[in-house]
């Protein structure tokens, strides 16, 4: 019998409304982490969707993104928060969305994007203070990504433009990679971004 999930998501309220409605546009780190300046908008291909919320942000921006999740049970939360979304006043912005099933180690060649978002489980953090609880949810069910450098390597194999990988910004740069060619950081996280092709 399957227990139904303790994590939702939705697009149409809560942070990511707040996000939509105060985040601050084009000039956070991420759409500038994707490239997302002079008047462009590239097409992303969001490797590991998660929760939806970088995706969400970058369709709100005009950009249309591809989500690829590989757990089964976040996909079947993705795709009921999209389906939930369609009939929304958000539903321009999750109809530049699109979600696929599968490893995007496998997906991503066929795909041929521009930009590839990398998103891995961040390593466990050494501080006392607990990870917010959504977090830890996200983790029992995803696991911790252990082969988030073999993703990053085929990212950079076939991405047209750019790669990005949103990393904690105290954390070492991820080990097996090339030095990323800058780096956008936030509060907490950072963006190294590797330029390619």
């Amino acid at each position: 019998m399957n227990t139904p999930s303790p994590l939702t998501i939705d697009f149409t309220s809560g942070a990511i409304a707040h996000r939509l409605r105060f985040g601050g546009g084009r000039g956070q780190a991420l759409p500038r982490a994707v490239g997302m300046k002079g008047g462009k908008t590239p097409d992303v291909v969001d490797a590991t969707a998660g929760l939806g919320r970088d995706a969400f942000l970058l369709a709100s921006l005009g950009a249309q993104v591809t989500m690829i999740e590989r757990s089964e049970q976040m996909h079947a939360l993705l795709a009921d928060a999209l389906a939930r979304a369609a009939d929304s006043d958000v539903a321009g912005i999750v109809a530049r969305m699109t979600l696929l099933h599968g490893d995007a180690k496998d997906l991503l060649p066929d795909l041929a994007p521009k930009v590839v978002l990398v998103d891995p489980m961040h390593p466990e953090r050494n501080k006392s203070a607990l990870v917010k609880k959504e977090m830890r949810l996200i983790r029992q069910i995803v696991g911790v990504d252990s082969d988030a450098p073999a993703l990053m390597k085929v990212a950079l194999g076939c991405a047209r433009k750019r790669v990005v990988l949103k990393w904690p910004q105290k954390a070492d740069l991820m080990e097996g990679l090339p030095k990323p060619s800058h780096q956008i950081t936030g509060k907490s996280t950072r963006y190294d971004v590797f330029m390619v092709g």
